[in-house]
């Protein structure tokens, strides 16, 4: 018998048809940052926010697992079936390393928090669309943050449907000023406001920290106003203890503040291991209040289930060997960071003190800091950065939604040693070297810039 051989069409999706987000500018940042330096891999990278390298030891991981599982069967009494059990099965969804976050965040931060408040997720991107997805009921729901933002925060608001409304930046931080504005504008437009999100101390991009006073104002605010502040604190520990005023958690008395944690660049980037302290009272259940941690477990178990015990536990390992302190763990990392920011503002002022138009902000800790250039800085430009002077950096528009940022830049000063900071900077006031000499052509002038405050000469 014949069989008649028709054509089958393969199977084809319509962009439109897919969720909105994809679209976004914003959800194609850190691919593209990705690609251009697999693209160029000999290229000096002043782009990625990750920690130093120059530590990093395989044995530790074995070191940090053998530690928890001691930790395991003399601390906790469990046998090595249930020690085995708790490494290899899935368990609890709010984690095997709640106690240790609790003890942690006491010791460093001198914030109170109950182990049963704590979430362990697979870094601080899941608590944050934990968070937001949690919030958001309808449409009129929005979350608050400064301009420019953290990418991370713009791409999980995105998948969760809640507009991020804009807030001006000051020279120290998130313009509190602005916020009221911007909020009770908010609200006159029917909208609600369910947070407001803040990295308090040495904020990516921009690399600023908000002063003591402005923190406890900030907390007024929240209290006035009865919104929830999303505490980012990523960088907060990489600083010498003198240097540190309280987070807003410790601050807190009045369960205002849900602070997100991370390990990334404390503990090991690597293990994907981040939490969120969610200490709020949720009313209205048949079985009575509960805490907005057990409703973020809820979503949490058909996201991702739980957090890989094993990463946790050599996150555990870490804490422990170091008495639950990671700014003991990490004061080696630390030096590195200070000292090259050191170099690097240094650097940009022995190359480009002179250069009309070019200003830079000067952080006092942190991985980031942010360049201002009379010319268009784009994804074009770190292609050709990338391909012809062999730098990269971040166009700052990234971190704007592509709505401003348009001639700055943000430089990455964590992963480089000394020698690489220095070829580094070489290439890239040769780059811009470049760009101002093409502004001298006739009709070539891109006009004035308005620099980030507190940007200096």
């Amino acid at each position: 018998m014949e069989i008649l051989q028709t054509e089958i069409a393969v199977a084809e999706l319509d962009a439109a048809t897919l969720h909105a987000s994809l679209a976004d500018v914003s959800m194609e940042s850190m691919n593209l940052l990705n690609q251009v330096a697999d693209t160029y891999p000999d290229a000096i990278s002043f782009a990625a926010g990750r920690p130093y390298e120059g530590f990093y030891d395989v044995t530790q991981i074995h070191e940090y697992l053998q530690v928890f599982c001691d930790h395991l069967r003399t601390r906790l009494g469990l046998s090595e079936a249930q020690t085995a059990r708790t490494l290899f099965q899935y368990g609890a969804t709010k984690g095997i390393i709640g106690d240790l976050v609790a003890r942690s965040l006491a010791v460093d931060e001198g914030i109170d928090a109950d182990p049963s408040s704590v979430v362990v997720t697979v870094g601080c991107q899941e608590a944050m669309f934990l968070l937001l997805r949690a919030l958001r009921t309808d449409d009129r729901d929005a979350v608050l943050a400064p301009s420019p933002t953290y990418v991370g925060l713009t791409g999980a608001a995105l998948l969760a449907d809640m507009p991020v409304l804009p807030v001006r930046t000051s020279a120290h931080g998130i313009d509190l000023d602005d916020l009221l504005v911007q909020l009770r504008a908010a609200r006159a437009e029917g909208r609600r406001v369910r947070a407001c999100y803040v990295t308090p101390d040495f904020a990516n991009p921009v690399g600023v920290s908000l002063p003591l006073a402005d923190r406890h104002r900030l907390l007024d605010i929240a209290a006035a106003e009865d919104l929830l502040l999303l505490e980012d604190n990523a960088y907060g520990l990489l600083s010498s203890a003198a240097d540190r005023p309280p987070t807003l958690k410790a601050l807190d008395h009045h369960r205002r503040v849900v602070y997100l944690g991370s390990f990334a660049k404390t503990g090991m980037p690597g293990a994907r291991v981040g939490y969120v302290v969610a200490d709020q009272r949720v009313s209205g259940h048949s079985g009575g209040d509960v805490l907005l941690a057990d409703e973020l477990s809820k979503l949490k178990s058909m996201l991702t289930v739980n957090t890989s015990p094993i990463a946790q536990a050599v996150i555990g390992g870490k804490l422990l060997a170091h008495d639950c302190s990671l700014v003991a763990a990490n004061r080696q990392e630390t030096e590195v960071y200070r000292r090259n920011l050191r170099q690097v503002i240094g650097g940009l002022e022995q190359r480009l003190g002179d250069r009309a138009g070019v200003t830079w902000n000067a952080p006092t800790g942190g991985f980031f800091l942010v360049l201002t250039v009379p010319f268009t800085v784009d994804d074009a430009l770190l292609e050709h950065a990338a391909r012809h002077h062999g730098v990269l950096f971040t166009p700052m528009r990234h971190f704007y939604g592509a709505s401003a940022g348009f001639r700055q830049l943000r430089l990455s000063i964590s992963t480089l040693t000394c020698e690489r900071i220095e070829q580094g900077l070489d290439r890239l006031a040769a780059l811009i070297d470049e760009r101002l000499g093409e502004l001298d052509v006739p009709g070539a002038q891109e006009g004035a810039v308005e620099p980030l405050p507190g940007e200096v000469a």
